[in-house]
């Protein structure tokens, strides 16, 4: 019954603001000196390191699921894209917030290169962090995350590949992060390797659409 209500919250904010609803932006004068790590601040994973090691230019961004197009984009692909710049701020669900500059591709844009099919209704977020100890083998570890087409088509929704100005540093997702400025902090998963599109949630790990929904957290995190 409390699960539920999470998606009557969702709906309403949707019927009180509108879909397309922005979260606030801010100046370049509010920026933080400092953007704050939270969680993995280095991925435990080999395949991570040696992505870094080499720059990331032999990382690619899979793109798959229910599309009629799956791609792979390195981050020159990325670059080559329309892009959005944002100042935001940063909600954690431990009390604490920060504001920080966010340029990179809006996820619209990546999308209409996949060409989502009919039935699909989510946006699944794969990363390399390993949660539990285990390294990319053992794909029931890493963190991951998931959104509605909605949130996924929003214009402030991006694959952040900078941070004020700079390369995204490793310690904030590097090499590519989702922004989903009108949730919380544990949708914007970092250092993404693989994006899916699928029907459904409950087929997938724990079933709840992301690590921490699995262990108990809400899965709409609206702000």
């Amino acid at each position: 019954m409390l699960r539920r209500a999470q998606y009557l919250s969702r709906d309403t904010q949707a019927l009180l603001t509108g879909r397309n609803a922005m979260a606030q932006e801010f100046t370049e004068d509010d920026i933080a000196d400092e953007f704050r790590s939270n969680g993995t601040a280095m991925p435990d994973s080999h395949l991570y390191r040696q992505l870094l090691a080499g720059g990331f230019r032999r990382w690619q961004l899979g793109v798959g699921g229910l599309v009629a197009a799956p791609a792979e984009f390195s981050l020159a692909d990325l670059h080559a894209m329309p892009s959005r710049t944002q100042i935001t701020r940063h909600d954690c669900v431990e009390g604490w917030s920060v504001i920080g500059k966010w340029t990179g591709v809006p996820l619209s844009h990546v999308l209409a290169r996949v060409q989502p099919l009919p039935m699909a209704r989510y946006v699944v977020f794969h990363c390399a962090d390993p949660m539990d100890g285990s390294d990319l083998q053992a794909p029931g570890s890493t963190y991951y995350e998931s959104i509605d087409l909605t949130e996924a088509r929003h214009p402030q929704t991006i694959l952040a590949y900078a941070l004020n100005d700079e390369p995204l540093p490793v310690k904030n997702g590097a090499p590519l992060r989702l922004r989903v400025e009108r949730q919380l902090g544990y949708k914007h998963a970092k250092y993404l390797m693989r994006i899916e599109l699928v029907e459904r949630l409950d087929t997938i790990r724990g079933g709840n659409g992301g690590y921490w929904e699995d262990l108990g957290y809400e899965w709409y995190a609206g702000i």
